[in-house]
């Protein structure tokens, strides 16, 4: 790749880890203080996760708190591309909530046990991702604003 990338060089990046990946870490702020969660996602966009979160969980309740979070999708190396961004995340009920769980089983079909547990359905939406591919050279990483936003 060349040093300065085209926007959609980093978009094809981002698909392709976001597709790649079934679960993220999600980091909230919340009035118990900070907090770090695992959980499945599906991507409903390129700016929009779409997630499942225990309704007694202290991560759904620093949400209530705070909707301010951030994400990374990572698998662990630095030697893979791995995303990062800020979001805000929004709690969503009925019709929305029915999609989320929908295009969740679809993607990962493990969450099925989960999905009859108490647990409130989320979107987030991403502002900008920052892409790093270190073995590509990408460090520091490259943005992917939403210009939507």
């Amino acid at each position: 790749m060349t040093m300065v990338e085209t926007a959609s060089e980093i978009e094809a990046v981002v698909r392709d880890t976001l597709a790649a990946h079934q679960s993220f870490y999600l980091a909230t702020s919340g009035s118990a203080g900070p907090w770090v969660n695992g959980a499945y996602f599906a991507e409903t966009g390129l700016f929009t996760l779409s997630l499942v979160l225990e309704q007694r969980g202290r991560t759904l309740a620093a949400l209530r708190d705070n909707p301010v979070v951030s994400v990374i999708i990572s698998s662990g190396t630095p030697a893979e591309p791995f995303l990062q961004a800020q979001a805000t995340a929004r709690i969503v009920r009925g019709a929305e909530a029915d999609e989320v769980r929908r295009v969740l089983l679809a993607k990962v079909p493990q969450v099925e046990p989960f999905l009859g547990t108490p647990i409130e359905a989320v979107q987030l939406q991403v502002m900008a991702w920052r892409a790093t591919d270190i073995p590509n050279g990408w460090l520091p990483g490259r943005d992917l604003v939403d210009s939507g936003v």
